[in-house]
């Protein structure tokens, strides 16, 4: 099943975020390399493509995992959330309609 995790931004995390960024894209081209990442990225804070100073709000990751506690385990041994990148994760299971 597919599920979504949202981690909400922690303040001030700007160079944290710089040195956990290439543990969690490695993270990341696993679930990829696996067939089972359906897409990820980061939420400006403001409506621009580059944020600048303003950096990023949160993350959106959508997965495949068997269940919902291997889905908010995996969540949870994100280098961000050991890096303080992440202030908060939240993981729902997420139903694809489109495309």
């Amino acid at each position: 099943m597919l599920y979504m995790m949202i981690g909400t931004i922690a303040p001030d995390s700007g160079a944290r975020r710089q040195t956990a960024r290439p543990a969690h894209l490695a993270r990341l081209t696993e679930l990829q390399n696996e067939g089972r990442l359906i897409l990820a990225g980061p939420c400006p804070a403001v409506d621009s493509p580059d944020p600048g100073p303003a950096g990023y709000a949160a993350s959106l990751i959508v997965a495949e995992f068997p269940c919902l506690a291997d889905a908010k385990a995996w969540a949870a041994a994100d280098p961000y959330v050991d890096g303080g990148v992440y202030e908060n994760v939240v993981v729902h299971p997420f139903q694809q309609v489109l495309p």
